[in-house]
Parts: C-alpha cells; sequence; structure tokens
C-alpha cells in the first residue's frame, strides 16, 4: 500500500536535505533528524532515508565520476538539483542492495516531482546508462580515467586529493615501524565512508550505563546500545548523551594529567556544543572542583547550558571571545581545555559534506586562529596549570605544528607532558597510538574513533 499523499518519501527526504547542505550550508547531522521527526515516516523508512543522505553525501565525489562518465558532460555543466537527484540515484545503483529498476524509477519521480519533468529524460537516461554497469566495472574505469594516482585514491575513496595529502602526510609524521603507509592511508579513507554507530557517554555521577549497553573499549564511561538510543538519551535528563569515544578521551585527559584537588577552577575555552563541558564538569563537581564552560556563538551558549544542565552550580556558562581571556582573565585557571576551531577532518566519517565545503586555504585561516587561542590558553593558565590542546582534526598545521610553535613562543615558561603515558593510565583497555609520545592522534581505522588529536602541556 502506498504512502499517503502528505507523507514524504525517504528519497525526497534525502533529496532535500542534499539540496539544503548543497544551498544553504546546513548540516546533515543537524537537519536530517529534524525532518525526520517531521515526516511521521517508519523507523525502516527512516533508516533508508538516513542512508541515502548519509551515503550520497561520503561518495559523492566517485559518484560524480561515474555521472560524468555515463553522461559524457563534465560535472559542472549539470545543474545542481539535477547533479543531486544524479547522486541519490548513483548511491542505490552502486552502493545499496536496491533493484536496478526500483532506484531507477524512484530516483525519476523524485526527480518529476523535485526539479521538474523537464529534467526527468535526462536523469532517466544517465541512471539506465549507470545501471548497465556493475559496479567493480564502474571502478575499474574510473580508475583507469584519473590523471594521477593520488587522483585514483581521491576518486575511488571519494575524497577532496588536498585531504588525501594532509591525511598522508599525517601518517607519515608517526613514523610507524613496519608501517605500509599506502595501505593504512586507504584504510583511513576507507574507515571514513563507514557510516559509525552512534556512540554515547555516561556522566560519571549519573545513573550509569544502561543494562544492555556495550561499554567502548577504552573511555570509562562510553557505550553503545541496541536499537534507537535517542529516547534512552531523553529519558535522562541529560545523564545519557550522544559524544564519539575519541571525544570523551580528549576531556578525560586533561583530568587524568594529575590529581583533582578540591577548590579547582577549570576552563572550557571554546565550549559549544558543550559535549566535553557535560564531561569536564561531572569530574570536576565528582573532585571538588569547578569549571567555566566558555562560548564565543551566542546560539551554541544556549547548547552549551542545556548540555550541563545536571550538573547545577559545578559549571557556570559563559560568552566570550576565548582570545581575549588570557588577557582579562590572566593567570585564573587550574586547567583549560582548548578544544580549537579546526577543519573537522577528523570527523568526516560522521559530518560528510565538511570534505567537499573545506579548502586548503581554511587552513591558514585556521592556525591563526589557533595560535590566537593557545596564546590565550596559556595567559589563562596558573603556573602550573595544565592545559589540554585539541583538535577534531589530524593535519599537521593544526597539530604537532601547532604545538612546535606554540612551545616556541612561549620558551621557557611552557612544556610538554607526556600524553599517552598519561591517557594510557585512563583508559579501561591500552591504546592503539604512535608517534611522539607527548601527542596523541587517535584514528578512526585504529582506534575507532574520531582523528581526534591531543597535547597536554604545563606552565612553568
Amino acid at each position: 500500500m502506498s504512502a499517503p499523499a502528505s507523507t514524504p518519501s525517504p528519497r525526497r527526504i534525502a533529496f532535500d536535505v542534499l539540496s539544503a547542505v548543497r544551498e544553504s550550508d546546513a548540516y546533515a547531522n543537524l537537519l536530517l533528524p529534524v525532518r525526520l521527526e517531521r515526516s511521521g515516516l517508519s523507523s525502516a523508512d527512516a533508516g533508508l532515508a538516513t542512508e541515502l543522505t548519509y551515503g550520497t553525501l561520503r561518495m559523492r565525489g566517485y559518484y560524480d565520476a561515474v555521472i560524468r562518465l555515463a553522461a559524457k558532460r563534465e560535472i559542472d555543466q549539470i545543474e545542481p538539483a539535477v547533479r543531486d537527484v544524479l547522486r541519490l540515484g548513483a548511491h542505490q545503483l552502486l552502493s545499496m542492495r536496491v533493484p536496478s529498476h526500483a532506484a531507477v524509477n524512484e530516483t525519476v519521480n523524485v526527480a518529476a516531482q523535485a526539479i521538474g519533468r523537464s529534467r526527468v529524460g535526462f536523469v532517466n537516461g544517465v541512471l539506465r546508462g549507470i545501471s548497465r554497469v556493475s559496479p567493480e566495472s564502474w571502478r575499474r574505469r574510473v580508475g583507469t580515467e584519473a590523471a594521477t594516482p593520488d587522483d585514483v585514491i581521491a576518486q575511488l575513496e571519494s575524497h577532496p586529493v588536498w585531504i588525501v595529502r594532509a591525511l598522508r602526510q599525517a601518517l607519515a609524521a608517526e613514523r610507524r615501524p613496519g608501517a605500509d603507509l599506502e595501505a593504512e592511508l586507504e584504510a583511513l579513507l576507507t574507515a571514513d565512508n563507514v557510516a559509525p554507530r552512534v556512540n554515547l557517554v555516561a556522566l560519571p555521577g549519573g545513573p550509569g550505563r544502561p543494562a544492555d549497553a556495550q561499554a567502548d573499549p577504552h573511555s570509562p564511561y562510553g557505550f553503545t546500545t541496541p536499537g534507537d538510543p535517542f529516547p534512552l538519551v531523553r529519558r535522562s535528563r541529560g545523564w545519557l548523551r550522544v559524544q564519539d569515544e575519541g571525544s570523551q578521551l580528549a576531556a578525560l585527559a586533561l583530568v587524568a594529567a594529575r590529581p583533582v584537588e578540591a577548590g579547582e577552577l577549570w576552563l572550557d575555552m571554546c565550549s559549544g556544543p558543550g559535549g566535553k563541558a557535560a564531561l569536564l564538569g561531572a569530574e570536576a563537581l565528582r573532585g571538588g572542583a569547578r569549571l567555566v564552560a566558555n562560548e564565543v556563538v551566542p546560539a551554541r551558549v544556549g547548547l552549551v547550558r542545556n548540555a550541563v544542565e545536571p550538573l547545577g552550580d559545578a559549571v557556570e556558562v559563559v560568552e566570550g571571545d576565548g582570545r581575549t581571556i588570557g588577557v582579562e582573565q590572566s593567570a585564573r585557571y587550574d586547567r583549560v581545555l582548548l578544544d580549537a576551531p579546526c577543519t573537522g577532518l577528523g570527523a568526516l566519517r560522521r559530518r560528510p559534506e565538511a570534505r567537499w565545503r573545506k579548502q586548503p586555504r581554511d587552513v591558514a585561516e585556521l592556525t591563526r586562529l589557533q595560535a590566537a587561542l593557545l596564546d590565550s590558553a596559556v595567559g589563562a593558565l596558573k603556573p602550573g596549570g595544565i592545559l589540554a590542546y585539541v583538535t577534531c582534526s589530524p593535519h599537521l598545521g593544526e597539530t604537532r605544528i601547532a604545538v612546535a610553535d606554540v612551545l616556541k613562543r612561549h620558551a621557557g615558561t611552557l612544556e610538554e607532558l607526556p600524553t599517552q603515558e598519561i591517557l594510557q593510565a585512563a583508559v579501561t583497555a591500552p591504546l592503539d597510538l604512535a608517534g611522539d609520545p607527548a601527542q596523541v592522534q587517535l584514528w578512526p581505522h585504529r582506534n575507532g574513533t574520531d582523528a581526534m588529536f591531543i597535547a597536554l602541556l604545563r606552565k612553568l
């Protein structure tokens, strides 16, 4: 029985989200849940819409290469809305177990409804052309057409070339003994294209993990759960939250750097949307410390307030520019978490559209901001205070180089701590780590987390 006319199809919801991502820089992870909640779709159809949306976004680069060959025209010669619907169809034909006739016919119906019947013939022709060639043959054709070895990797694994090169450099910088760099790079890119499970955290001091939870491998508070976790989160009144295990470890590294003493004052300098602030605040409450959660963007301040609400007076949420804190609140804090704004290259599996939005020039602008925030964080620390510098990016400019530069700028007043040793002592099972023992670089293909970077520094 067909759905009522007022109920959008999973493919139409996916198309609408893809269009919003392209037209207005919407974030799929924020927009899609809202669209699904309003749609009235069954859980199975909601799951289909989710796979269509995220799968299409992740593999967009590869699908564009296939569409270019099938359409016999450059991708930028196809109008944007038509590209969206063709990508949606390509995902079903090349990466899902959808019968070819259903993938083509249903996608053509979306084209007719959303972009007009005048485009239906072109969409139908290109999709039928894709359907006549096996997925394996398309991969061979795309690989053969690519101009350089890096273009081959970039197109087949659906990452921009500049990101492929940046990730290779980050892996190479670890100088991992016996590592096959190209094989590991391929494993990393493949991991970026696999949908991660929804990971949660049970804040310390709360009711703890539910009985059916599967504990995370490393975080003492992290877990996954069978079924839809969001009703569980809503019932918990803030004590259970969605949070990647890597983000949990970044916050816990700062806590584990030395024993917590009652009366300490901590700062989360860039706290929005509030996940790390909630975990830090819970640890502060347990140890008799207090946390100030600062955020510069007003809309994100509200998110932080919601995140830390269960913790009461243990957390003070303030709105301000982190770059000025080091002067305005000089030598005030015992611990500072700087989870710096970054390219987000470490979370591409969760935010797949980010790979198509970021450009190499963004790195230079972000590294200037990161340097200013680092200097401010050093100024805000008391002598003997500890700074955790964290990015959700493995790009060397945002990680190792940023740390080396701040150590030069503050020579004689700042020292590195053995971050790997500190974090290993705090986790429930050893992490597979490599590289400089003063720094931790997590990886999705190796650790099952987002690619978080963590460096602990102490002010002398």
